[in-house]
C-alpha cells in the first residue's frame, strides 16, 4: 500500500484501537482487518467464473498486485457460474487468503448476464468494473477505465484495438456485429464485445439483465442518457482452455439486438409498432380486396381460383390480431409501470429557487 493509504488508515484505525495499538507491530494484521472492514471500498471488480480453474492463479495474482498498488480500498467479486472443474476449492481458498475477494456460488449454470447481475447486487462500490477471467485482459487498464468515470463519464468501455483473436471465428463477425449494433441502437462503440468496463452503480441499478444481455448494456442504459466513452486496452491470446464462446452466438447477439432496439423504442408505447404494422397490413388487405370487387363486379371475372383472394383474407385478419396485440400491450405497460410504481422517465438533476437537487 502506498505511504499516504498507509497514513490514513493509520488515521481511520486510531479512532477504534489505543494509540499504543496502533503504533505496535504486534498489531499489523488486525489494524489491516478492521481497516478493510471499516472501509467500503470505493470500487468492485466483478468476474464471472465458469470452469477456469487454470487461470485462477494468475488472474488473482495479477488482481493483488492491483490491489496493493492502490491507495484506496477496491473489491473483486468473483461469481462461480456453476463450475465443475475445481474451480470452487481454489475460489474457497482465494477469498480465505485475502478478504478483498468476495466470492459468490451460484447453484448451477445460469450464464454470464445472471453471473454479473449476482456480482452487481453484492458490489458495494460507487463503480462497478466487469471483466473476464481468461486472462485475455491486464487489470493494470482499470485504474484508466475509473479515471474516465471520475471525469464525469457513466460508462467507460475497454477498446480492443490489437485483438489476439483468430480472423475469421472472431474479428470479423465481431466487426460485423458492432457497427450492426452500433447503427440500430445509436450508441457508437468499436468493441461491444470487450467485457472489460467500468460504470457509476446508478447506471446498473437502472438496468437490469435477461438472458445474454451483459454486452448490451450501453445501450440498455442509454435510455436514462448516458455518457459513454471509449479506453483502448490491451488484449492478450488465452493461454489455457478453450474459449466458451464461437460463431453460435451470433444469432443470440442478432436475437437480443432486435430485443433491446423493441425495449428502447416502443417498450413504454407498443401500440406505435404493432398497430402501425397492423395497419399496413390492414390497408394491403383493403386495397387488394377493393381490386378483387372491382374485376369481379365490373368485369365478371371469377375469384375462387385467385390465391389473391386468400392473400386479402390473411392480410385482414392479421392486422386486425396486430392492432389488438398493441392494444393488449399498452394494457400490459400500464399495469406494470403504475402497480410498481415504476417511471418512465429518469431526473438527472431538480433546479430550483430553493435548492438543488441530483439523482
Amino acid at each position: 500500500m502506498p505511504i499516504d493509504g498507509a497514513l490514513r488508515q493509520k488515521e481511520r484505525i486510531s479512532k477504534i484501537l489505543p494509540a499504543d495499538e496502533v503504533e505496535d507491530e504486534q498489531n499489523t494484521v488486525r489494524i489491516t482487518e478492521l481497516g478493510r472492514i471499516q472501509e467500503r471500498p470505493i470500487a468492485s471488480i466483478v468476474i464471472p467464473i465458469f470452469n477456469e480453474v487454470n487461470n485462477l492463479h494468475s488472474l488473482f495474482q495479477d488482481l493483488t498486485k492491483l490491489l496493493d498498488s492502490l491507495d484506496q480500498s477496491w473489491e473483486v467479486i468473483l461469481v462461480d457460474d456453476g463450475s465443475n472443474d475445481g474451480s470452487v476449492d481454489l475460489l474457497r481458498s482465494i477469498q480465505a487468503i485475502d478478504s478483498r475477494f468476495r466470492v459468490i456460488f451460484l447453484r448451477r449454470n445460469f450464464g454470464q448476464s445472471p453471473a454479473f447481475s449476482a456480482g452487481f447486487d453484492l458490489a458495494q462500490g460507487d463503480i462497478i468494473v466487469t471483466m473476464d477471467a481468461d486472462l485475455q485482459y491486464d487489470p493494470n487498464d482499470i485504474p484508466a477505465l475509473v479515471n474516465k468515470i471520475n471525469e464525469g463519464y457513466d460508462i467507460a468501455s475497454g477498446w480492443r484495438v490489437i485483438r489476439q483473436d483468430r480472423l475469421l471465428t472472431r474479428r470479423v463477425p465481431s466487426k460485423i456485429a458492432n457497427w450492426l449494433i452500433s447503427n440500430v441502437i445509436g450508441v457508437e462503440l468499436h468493441d461491444y464485445g470487450c467485457s472489460l468496463k467500468a460504470y457509476r452503480r446508478e447506471v446498473l441499478d437502472l438496468t437490469k439483465l435477461y438472458g445474454e444481455m451483459h454486452r448490451f448494456i450501453p445501450a440498455l442504459a442509454s435510455w436514462i442518457g448516458v455518457k459513454v466513452t471509449e479506453v483502448p486496452v490491451k488484449h492478450f491470446r488465452r493461454q489455457h482452455d478453450k474459449s466458451k464462446y464461437g460463431l453460435g452466438r451470433t444469432l443470440r447477439v442478432i436475437l437480443d439486438l432486435i430485443t433491446i432496439k423493441f425495449l428502447l423504442d416502443y417498450a413504454t408505447r407498443p401500440i406505435q409498432i404493432f398497430g402501425l404494422l397492423g395497419l399496413l397490413s390492414l390497408s394491403g388487405g383493403i386495397v387488394l380486396g377493393i381490386y378483387l370487387s372491382v374485376i369481379k363486379l365490373f368485369f365478371g371475372q371469377p375469384l375462387a381460383d385467385r390465391p389473391m383472394l386468400f392473400l386479402v383474407v390473411l392480410l385482414i385478419v392479421v392486422g386486425v390480431q396486430l392492432v389488438i396485440m398493441g392494444l393488449l400491450g399498452e394494457l400490459v405497460v400500464r399495469t406494470y409501470h403504475e402497480t410498481q410504481g415504476k417511471p418512465t422517465y429518469i431526473i438527472r438533476e431538480v433546479l430550483s429557487s430553493d435548492h438543488s437537487e441530483t439523482s
